[in-house]
């Protein structure tokens, strides 16, 4: 056996154990101690979800991780950008997934790439796609927390105009937001619930309001929040405020479809552009392998590189233009 070949399998087999053991966690059944607690602050489907969340035991290898990084600045925006995109994860479970595909991607980039040509161009391929490999997990997280977050703020106009309804009916705001809960499709419905269970542990609205705006970055919630927390202060109709809110945030999202539909040539140019030279790359070496490989070697390899940086920056600079703030 080969080093390639060892080093290749003892890879695998970590980033299997890792993953395996994220999966196999085990839960245990909560004293009736602890139910008798959680049964003074919570209603029974609360009940329930502090139970799985709190008996449930972590990873021996992630709980040691969450120990080291715990108190550190990285680990809390980490938390926060796992509760935006409402995966069910600690810091350290989520570090381990990510070294664990690092590390798979760096044995896979190695491997493919020593047997094209040498050592040193394997080496080079594995540190690329191990990179990619650990910042795979990361992008993916940001892509779903960013649309949970799209999701909540086209569902915010309709949610505004049921709170206010319910507000002239004669419910109370917590009411109206145990309402929303029941009402309104995911992710709101999720959101709205979490606020509700952490009135009833006893957290005051407005902490309980600014926690969700933290999971949720968003102008408009901001603007629902701060008529809230000023109604709350100084009094007046409620209902009547979160009217015009209402409107306003309609009116903004459909500005922003609209803005959408203009820039969409635009940023499928951007798409096609960047993948170009990238796809003729990949065809010349399924056509003619020697051709390009011809460039694998120093100091030519410069030139790939040089050439898949600038079209990365091509790429953010066409999406930095597409942007446009309402």
């Amino acid at each position: 056996m080969d080093l390639v070949t060892l080093v290749l399998i003892l890879s695998l087999l970590s980033a299997t154990l890792l993953i395996v053991g994220l999966a196999t966690r085990r839960e245990r059944a909560a004293s009736p101690e602890l139910e008798e607690r959680l049964e003074r602050f919570a209603s029974v489907e609360a009940q329930a979800t502090a139970q799985v969340a709190v008996t449930r035991t972590p990873n021996p290898v992630a709980q040691q991780v969450d120990r080291m990084v715990q108190g550190k600045r990285f680990s809390e925006a980490v938390a926060l950008l796992l509760a935006r995109a409402n995966i069910r994860m600690t810091v350290g479970e989520f570090l381990v997934v990510r070294a664990g595909t690092a590390t798979f991607a760096f044995a896979l980039g190695f491997v493919l790439g020593r047997g094209v040509t040498q050592p040193i161009l394997g080496l080079l391929v594995g540190l690329v796609m191990g990179v990619l490999g650990w910042m795979g997990p990361h992008w993916y997280v940001s892509l779903r927390a960013r649309r949970r977050t799209n999701a909540f703020v086209n569902q915010l106009g309709d949610t505004i105009t049921l709170m206010a309804n319910s507000l002239r009916a004669g419910y109370s705001l917590l009411q109206t937001m145990e309402l929303v809960a029941r009402e309104s499709p995911p992710p709101m419905s999720e959101e709205f619930l979490r606020v509700v269970r952490e009135v009833g542990l006893g957290i005051p609205t407005q902490e309980a309001m600014e926690h969700l705006l933290r999971r949720v970055p968003s102008d408009d919630l901001d603007l629902l929040i701060t008529a809230i927390n000023v109604q709350h202060e100084v009094g007046g109709n409620l209902a009547q405020i979160l009217d015009v809110i209402g409107e306003t945030i309609r009116e903004r999202v459909r500005i922003k479809g609209e803005v959408r539909v203009l820039t969409a040539q635009q940023s499928i140019s951007g798409y096609i552009i960047s993948a170009l030279p990238l796809g003729l790359a990949a065809l010349l070496v399924v056509i003619n392998p020697g051709y390009i490989m011809g460039m694998m070697r120093w100091p030519w390899i410069c030139m790939p590189i040089t050439g898949v940086i600038l079209i990365i920056l091509g790429f953010l600079a066409m999406r930095k233009i597409v942007q446009i703030e309402v």
